[in-house]
């Protein structure tokens, strides 16, 4: 078993915001060649929420944050970081922890982004835990947030069918019991290649030609990046497992990636976690990218399957390729 400060860190409060507009697999076989069955059957995906048009990604961020804070008790202004764990940023600076700083009115906060793709929201939390630890600061507000649909193809049956837009913040503090028992963060650039969106950025800024090219839409080999998720998320929670001296068995709620039901099935399997004790709300959100596993875990507490004591599981996997998985005390 590692050997850990006697401070440790958790979560206080959370929140998320998904936006009002839910499109269904419906509305999508409007769009490209699918069917609702040929959706639901290979995902597990039903519908999605869709931000409006000049929506950003802090316009989500900042509601989830207000709500989390509410859930902590705390006001703005006791919040000294802010992390915005996010791949598209309301625009490329200034950074979207930035606007949200603003948006609530968090006037005493330090603010900067994340950029870790759909496992945004864990290594947010594990580096507002280094702080925690640290000392230097108190209070902590970890957000997951991302407008996918603003690098959609709708053209694509490949990615379209997968994706939605939300946002999800939680206060993180240190405390007096519970809290985050361990953790495990990995990545590997050498698969790159598969999840990507190659314009935008400095290598490949804005031209007729990149706009032409569709190359500032989401590009994914999809069979890879499944076998790839499935072992990292895996083997990630056993690390993570290990490390904090608790069995699969210990285990009450285990949030994985909400991104493919398949890919889901096959990690519950291979760690051999019951069904009834795996959280999934896919079916109504899809794939929220950084914000996937902090809404699921809303919505686990909502649901009442997280009480006081209980021993948690996120992990999560995303383009990088990057993944982690957290164990914690409730």
């Amino acid at each position: 078993m590692e050997a850990r400060l006697s401070k440790r860190a958790g979560i206080t409060g959370v929140g998320f915001c998904v936006p009002e507009r839910i499109l269904t697999n419906r509305d999508l076989e409007k769009l490209v060649d699918t069917s609702d069955e040929w959706i639901r059957t290979r995902t597990g995906i039903s519908e999605r929420r869709v931000a409006e048009k000049g929506t950003g990604t802090s316009d989500l961020a900042s509601v989830a944050s207000k709500k989390a804070l509410q859930g902590a008790g705390l006001k703005p202004e006791d919040v000294d970081l802010i992390i915005a764990a996010t791949t598209t940023p309301d625009m490329p600076l200034p950074s979207t922890a930035c606007f949200v700083q603003a948006k609530i009115g968090a006037s005493r906060a330090a603010a900067f982004d994340l950029g870790a793709a759909c496992a945004g929201f864990i290594y947010g939390l594990v580096t507002a835990e280094q702080f925690i630890l640290s000392g230097l600061y108190k209070n902590i507000l970890v957000i997951g947030a991302d407008v996918i649909s603003s690098y959609i193809d709708w053209t694509d049956r490949s990615t379209c069918v997968l994706f939605g837009d939300g946002a999800g913040a939680a206060v993180v503090k240190e405390v007096s019991s519970g809290g985050i028992l361990s953790s495990v963060l990995g990545s590997d650039g050498n698969y790159a290649e598969l999840l990507k969106i190659c314009a935008g950025g400095s290598k490949y800024p804005a031209t007729q030609e990149t706009v032409g090219s569709k190359s500032h839409y989401l590009k994914m080999s999809g069979s890879e990046v499944f076998k790839l998720a499935v072992r990292g998320m895996s083997d990630a929670v056993l690390q993570a497992l290990a490390k904090a001296g608790v069995s699969k068995e210990e285990i009450v709620c285990f949030i994985p990636h909400q991104a493919n039901q398949r890919i889901i099935d096959a990690v519950s399997e291979r760690l051999d976690f019951p069904k009834e004790r795996v959280f999934m709300n896919l079916e109504k959100y899809g794939n929220t990218s950084s914000a996937s596993c902090i809404i699921a875990l809303c919505e686990a507490l909502e649901q009442g399957k997280i009480k006081k004591k209980d021993k948690v599981v996120l992990t999560t996997f995303g383009s990088g390729l990057v993944w982690g998985a957290v164990v914690m005390e409730w």
